[in-house]
């Protein structure tokens, strides 16, 4: 057996959607919008798993630029105008990714669903799915291309358009709890929830447009810790990692 046929074979998914808050590139000590040692100690996960054999695409939103529905809210910004400020702000993620997981040796492409030519390749589905095979790590940014749908939404449509195996959404909390662990010391985590029981308990899981279309395409979610050391190559490996929804 093969070197790469048997890293392949630890990973219990091949192919994933791996979702990633803008939030989490903000330096807390400096405020500035990319921390860029936290970056490289992500980039440093991404290509641990992907050296197994897994084909990794990743999703990235842009709070940490800037939120199109929180600029709505409190500066008076237009919801559209915002949502594609938004946007945009998930391209600079997305190139900050490429930079920094190519100079790791990991060949990356990122694709934009707003045409920018010089920046960004079109999303093209054949295209990302041609990358994949040919170990090339895909980031999906600009979200939908519409404005009104957040990159939650994102993610579930390219993990249901390229077959993703799961969508592994990276969080602060180490998965999804009957209650906000920030607040109540008696919240209880769940080791694995329905669609029907996340629905009837109105966990704050995906918003709701991207959590029917994971539903409507049986596309799993496992929402885990990404501060936890080495925890999206545990999450791969299938190991016990968080809340498993399915």
């Amino acid at each position: 057996m093969s070197t790469d046929s048997t890293k392949a074979s630890k990973a219990k998914y091949k192919r994933i959607i791996l979702k990633l808050s803008g939030e989490v590139l903000r330096s807390s000590e400096t405020g500035d919008p990319i921390d860029w040692g936290t970056l490289k100690r992500i980039c440093g996960q991404v290509k641990e798993v992907h050296e197994m054999g897994v084909q990794v695409c990743i999703v990235i939103g842009g709070g940490n630029i800037f939120r199109g529905l929180a600029g709505s809210r409190e500066e008076g910004v237009d919801r559209t105008t915002g949502d594609y400020m938004g946007m945009l702000s998930t391209v600079i993620n997305g190139l900050a990714f490429m930079e920094c997981l190519e100079k790791m040796g990991v060949n990356t492409r990122v694709q934009t669903s707003i045409p920018m030519n010089q920046v960004a390749e079109p999303f093209i589905l054949r295209r990302a799915i041609r990358h994949l095979e040919k170990k090339r790590v895909v980031i999906f940014v600009a979200g939908t291309g519409n404005p009104y749908f957040s990159t939650d939404t994102t993610a579930a449509l390219r993990g249901s358009e390229i077959e993703a195996e799961i969508i592994m959404k990276a969080t602060k909390v180490d998965g999804v709890y009957d209650k906000d662990p920030m607040k109540f010391d008696d919240a209880v985590k769940y080791d694995q929830l329905s669609y029907m029981d996340a629905i009837e308990q109105r966990l704050n899981i995906l918003d709701s447009t991207a959590f029917s279309l994971c539903m409507d395409n049986s596309v799993p979610i496992l929402v885990f810790d990404l501060n936890n050391e080495g925890s999206i190559k545990r999450a791969v490996q299938g190991e016990k990692v968080g809340t498993l929804v399915c």
